[in-house]
């Protein structure tokens, strides 16, 4: 039998031996650790004697953690240090998890001892939390099968392994797609406009690769600031079409993996009963149904729409007011461009000023400052824990003497890491979790893709990067603080559209003078941000609010359209008709090989994730800004605001229903109301009774 020593991954505790993993302990360990889940499952639908909550619903919490962290483990580190050997690993285990996981519900005997334990005294004298436990068990395994006949369990576990194979195939052809591009000019003429930070950039990439010149690629920050800054309209116009269109074609392509994967969802879901995917989905989350969802797409976009139209006129008629009267109608490889001018016309703003007040190091610095006083927290270095990457660092978060969990951080992109920026919980800890006294700490990670240094000098971020990893902070201090006594039900693991209020809230401490003066100083002179341009970028922050709100919407409703009517019989190309449903909400005409969907990683990347969900951001921004509001009233570091959130929202995980949780912090339920003034969308004026 393999052993610890000999696989890291069959006994990894609280200090993961990243740097001691490699591709062949995988396959091994995986299918030791899915063998030993199986056992325990078996062991207890098949024991005999009177149901227990220790012998049943902890059991079953127990079986699966070992193989949950390791395996959680491997596809953490496929994300952020891929190669073809951890690939090939990697793929060959991971249908192997999904199917693992989907048999369990489809165990009739489980299925029967859990019934059986619901009917018991003991069942009814249970804490609220467990009792929660409880019913979303049996409404889980229902919705995920449990009372299916036998055709239709096996027919189930099919389609959750051929799903588990295709969304990985998608999100391992969109890494491949955008690391096969390149763009290297070396004549520096041609770079005008491009701020002196992305031009060192775009040379200090070309250097790395031994090439003479500039070079960019389809990572954000290489493509953000070519877009926005380059006078070169064909320069932007070459990024811009490579971006998206990654995955749309050749060795990479896409299409045919999301049109088998809406089957595959689509075919589930009737199998169990539900009208769409959608319905399925989001039954066990604030919104419960896809009309709902998608009502309130709808009802916002009414708010916005106006707005939105307004917008492009605007920027239209300020392009004419720069080339005449017969400027040509915007590209949208111009939008980008022709709005950051307009914007610093309209408010003699440029967000690259602010870049020098955003050294990557004290922006980390600021953030954990900012959590200490709102949350009575404290982070310290740790240079002990194993890594998987030199610029990885690492934290241990702290209340009192009180140790809480520990935590990595993964800030700058690299060619075998995905893009994006994201959170993962590797343990989850909490009091008295898995029957054992005494609090258990927990372990996690954040990952970015944000601005590198260069050579010996600070990374300089943008406001936007900043507010990302405030973000994504969020989202960790939600997992960090949680103090529930069932595992599976603490941390980040709540409903869906309720996951983004702890991450979002955290943005609006990005645009406080008092927060930002935490760590907004100079990198060179120590000087905080003057108050003209923290003026200017206040009054800046709602130009074209409209136009983002209704991108989101546009990713919401493609997203609900795809899962809920998409008939590719009717509808033709899936490609075609998501830029038709999407051009809606596009302040400029596609191009005809826009392809955007098929880098759509959120909806497409592993069985669920985003998918017929991904209205959920404006719906937990709707619930970040009425949270916030009650700050504004009371104070940006009110420790008694901050302790209250800490209390109802960050601590409780999924132990109650989302909106009671709320509710508990607010007072009340949320309204839209505060979203749309604080996106200047409505009027901040007071206004009458009625």
């Amino acid at each position: 039998m393999t052993t610890k020593t000999e696989n890291p991954l069959l006994g990894i505790d609280f200090e993961v031996p990243f740097d001691a993993i490699t591709a062949a302990h995988v396959q091994p360990a995986i299918g030791t650790l899915i063998s030993e889940a199986r056992s325990a499952i078996d062991a207890i639908a098949n024991a005999s004697g009177p149901r227990t909550y220790a012998n049943t619903l902890e059991a079953l919490e127990a079986a699966t953690v070992r193989l949950e962290i390791s395996s959680t483990v491997v596809s953490h580190l496929e994300s952020v240090r891929s190669h073809p050997e951890l690939r090939e690993a990697y793929n060959a285990v991971q249908p192997l998890v999904s199917s693992f996981y989907a048999s369990v519900p489809l165990n009739e005997g489980l299925y029967k001892a859990l019934r059986a334990f619901s009917e018991t005294a003991e069942a009814e004298q249970l804490s609220a939390t467990k009792k929660r436990l409880l019913k979303k068990t049996l409404d889980d395994f229902r919705r995920h099968g449990a009372e299916l006949p036998a055709s239709g369990k096996a027919r189930l576990q099919a389609i959750i392994h051929e799903l588990a194979e295709v969304t990985n195939k998608f999100s391992q052809n969109l890494l491949d797609s955008t690391a096969a591009w390149e763009l290297v000019i070396e004549d520096e003429a041609r770079l005008a406009g491009l701020p002196e930070s992305a031009r060192a950039q775009a040379r200090s990439s070309a250097e790395a690769k031994k090439k003479t010149g500039f070079r960019f690629t389809l990572q954000a920050p290489s493509v953000v600031p070519a877009l926005t800054y380059l006078d070169d309209a064909s320069l932007r116009e070459t990024i811009y079409r490579a971006y998206n269109r990654r995955a749309s074609g050749g060795e990479f392509d896409n299409q045919a993996l999301i049109l088998r994967i809406l089957e595959l969802r689509a075919e589930k879901a009737e199998l169990l009963g539900y009208r769409d995917f959608s319905d399925l989905v989001l039954e066990d989350r604030m919104a419960k149904t896809g009309e709902a969802a998608q009502q309130f797409v709808r009802d916002l976009e009414a708010r916005t729409r106006a707005a939105f139209e307004r917008e492009k006129v605007e920027l239209y008629q300020f392009r004419c007011s720069l080339e005449g009267a017969s400027a040509p109608e915007l590209e949208p490889w111009d939008v980008a461009y022709y709005a950051e001018k307009q914007r610093k016309a309209l408010y003699d703003f440029d967000e690259e000023e602010l870049r020098p007040y955003f050294p990557a190091d004290a922006v980390m610095r600021g953030l954990f400052e900012t959590a200490a006083r709102l949350y009575e927290v404290r982070v310290e270095v740790d240079q002990k824990m194993p890594r998987w990457h030199a610029d990885v660092q690492c934290y241990r978060l702290f209340e009192g003497e009180t140790f809480l969990g520990a935590f990595y951080v993964d800030l700058y992109p690299r060619e075998e890491k995905r893009g994006g920026a994201w959170m993962n919980g590797l343990i989850t800890g909490g009091p008295g979790v898995g029957g054992h006294p005494g609090f258990h700490p927990h372990l996690g990670l954040i990952c970015a893709n944000i601005t590198p240094p260069l050579g010996d000098k600070p990374a300089l971020l943008t406001h936007d990067e900043v507010q990302t990893l405030f973000h994504e902070f969020g989202h960790l201090l939600h997992h960090l603080l949680s103090r529930v006594e069932v595992r599976s039900l603490g941390g980040t693991n709540v409903a869906w559209d309720f996951v983004e209020l702890p991450s979002q809230i955290m943005e609006n401490w990005c645009w406080e003078r008092e927060a930002l003066n935490l760590f907004a100083h100079h990198a060179e002179t120590g000087a905080p941000i003057p108050d003209a341009l923290f003026l200017k970028m206040k009054r800046a922050r709602t130009f074209r609010e409209a136009t983002a709100t209704m991108r989101q919407l546009g990713f919401a409703t493609v997203d609900l359209r795809l899962h809920r009517d998409f008939d590719p019989a009717r509808d033709g190309d899936v490609v075609a008709f998501s830029n038709r449903v999407l051009e809606a909400y596009a302040p400029a005409r596609y191009p005809p090989d826009y392809a955007f969907i098929t880098g759509f990683s959120h909806l497409f990347s592993s069985g669920v994730a985003y998918a017929a969900g991904y209205y959920s951001y404006k719906w937990a921004e709707v619930l970040d800004a009425d949270a916030f509001s009650r700050f504004l009233e009371e104070g940006v570091f009110s420790r008694d605001v901050g302790l209250a959130f800490r209390r109802a929202v960050l601590e409780r995980g999924d132990s109650d229903e989302p909106m009671k949780l709320f509710q508990a912090f607010r007072g009340r339920e949320p309204t839209v109301d505060a979203l749309l003034r604080r996106s200047g969308l409505i009027s901040t004026e007071p206004t009458s009774p009625a």
